[in-house]
């Protein structure tokens, strides 16, 4: 785009997705969603996460890594799909981005801190993976215009964005209300600590 609007042609040779392996890192609702886009484009899905979540992946016809190493090294397009807990919070470490191919793309669309602090500049910077296309940052909002991500070339960057779309906000403006009236009635849904109700006044 930026060529285009400079008013250059074509600059250089794309890449296909079809046959090419995604990897997802966590399969959950959006995981799997997106495991369905990647086959959609022809690509091998390969899957790493929790031995539950994996088992569900090989139930959906999905192919599993036999390790993480394993997973890191094999996949072309790597997509983190992971909840931000104490236990996934730089989850992916250095080790892990140097096992990356130089033509792989790191997708994180899900939350900065998954990956160790720094590291994924530092492996951006070494060649491994090749390229990166993020959403979310460690610090947000992410306003500093000498960011390492936001002046490589090598990075595709956006402004945590992927969840602001009107037809999302109705959806989650909906439940919202919707768990508001749920508890004013007394009957209260989507509770994150259901031992609690029993300690109500």
């Amino acid at each position: 785009m930026a060529a285009l609007k400079a008013g250059k042609w074509q600059i250089g040779v794309g890449h296909t997705l079809r046959g090419k392996t995604l990897g997802i890192y966590g399969y959950g609702r959006i995981g799997a969603v997106v495991a369905g886009y990647g086959k959609a484009f022809g690509m091998k899905v390969l899957v790493w996460a929790r031995e539950a979540a994996l088992a569900k992946a090989r139930a959906d016809g999905c192919e599993t890594a036999s390790s993480k190493a394993d997973f890191f090294e094999r996949s072309d397009v790597l997509s983190l799909h992971m909840r931000l807990v104490d236990a996934t919070r730089g989850i992916v470490k250095p080790d892990d981005l140097a096992r990356m191919k130089p033509t792989a793309l790191l997708v994180n669309t899900s939350r900065a801190p998954l990956i160790e602090p720094n590291a994924l500049v530092d492996a951006l910077r070494a060649g491994r993976p090749g390229m990166a296309a993020v959403d979310v940052y460690e610090k947000e909002p992410l306003r500093d215009v000498n960011d390492p991500l936001l002046t490589m070339d090598n990075v595709v960057c956006t402004p945590h964005l992927g969840y602001v779309s009107r037809d999302e906000y109705e959806i989650q403006f909906t439940d919202i209300f919707d768990q508001i009236v749920a508890y004013a009635a007394g009957s209260p849904t989507n509770v994150v600590n259901p031992d609690v109700m029993g300690k109500r006044r």
